[in-house]
């Protein structure tokens, strides 16, 4: 066996999860291209990896994307968050979000639990990330506050 091989098993074994090449290249997008407003993620089971399964163009809000988050499973996702500071400068904050809802599966919980931070590593340039667990923790202002 290839050493390469030997050594992308074992980082799989840790983490249990893979990671889609369209996840990081829609990831890139969101990031450098401003191609997407958010981009929500979740684990495919069958393909043990995880996969790109919404993305919110630039015109959509943040209740766009709260509202394409699943209430009873759970998601990765990231979201490209602009705003204007006190002093008038354009911003751009990306948080990355852990979302885990309470009524979720024990399964579905565990498995993303497990794999966040193997995913979150291929995400290179996320400021800040937020853990939630119903939609209260997710509400704008949450963001407002990491932002300033």
């Amino acid at each position: 066996m290839p050493l390469n091989h030997f050594i992308d098993l074992q980082t799989n074994a840790s983490s249990g999860m893979g990671v889609a090449d369209q996840s990081k290249a829609t990831y890139m997008e969101l990031q450098r291209k401003k191609v997407h407003r958010y981009v929500i993620f979740m684990i495919d089971e069958k393909k043990n990896e995880v996969v790109v399964e919404k993305t919110g163009g630039p015109a959509e809000s943040y209740d766009d994307f709260t509202a394409a988050l699943p209430e009873n499973d759970c998601r990765y996702a990231v979201y490209d968050y602009d705003f204007v500071t006190p002093d008038n400068c354009q911003k751009s904050k990306i948080f990355f979000f852990a979302w885990s809802p309470s009524v979720s599966r024990i399964r579905s919980k565990m498995l993303y639990a497990t794999s966040k931070d193997r995913f979150r590593r291929e995400l290179e340039g996320i400021h800040y990330e937020i853990q939630a667990t119903d939609p209260t923790e997710v509400e704008l202002e949450v963001l407002k506050e990491r932002a300033y």
